[in-house]
């Protein structure tokens, strides 16, 4: 190779990094905290699952308001929004699928635990309404 053309070619090269150097060098974006998770979190959670288990239990039942679990999971998906929904509805079908898996029909057991969850559920939603409520 002559030498000229080898001082053309190092002249290519430099010119090249010397595009590529700014593009490399310019600040990357700051990373995006998370949005920290409010502080009734975990009894929304909680709460969640709770309706998972009666949506199941009640409907295996045949109780009356067996449709009204779903319907007010969803509200409670809707009113929080976006960035929770995931794991909202994660925790009710976690409590859906707990019951699912063990129970075919509608026994003593289930009935009683209708009756711990209504009253757990009740407990969590004037819990975090009276502490967190607007």
């Amino acid at each position: 190779m002559s030498r000229a053309r080898a001082r053309a070619g190092a002249l290519l090269l430099a010119a090249a990094l010397g595009l590529v150097a700014p593009a490399l060098a310019q600040d990357a974006p700051p990373p995006v905290e998370p949005t920290p998770a409010p502080a009734y979190e975990p009894d929304l959670m909680r709460l969640s699952e709770v309706m998972g288990a009666l949506a199941f239990l009640r409907d295996l039942c045949g109780d009356a308001d067996a449709p009204e679990w779903p319907a007010r999971m969803q509200r409670l998906i809707e009113a929080e929004g976006e960035t929770r929904a995931e794991r909202l509805a994660g925790a009710y079908n976690r409590g859906y699928r707990a019951f699912a898996l063990t129970y075919r029909v509608c026994t003593p057991a289930a009935e009683r635990a209708i009756a711990g969850y209504l009253v757990e559920g009740e407990r969590l939603s004037r819990s975090v309404a009276r502490r967190f409520g607007g």
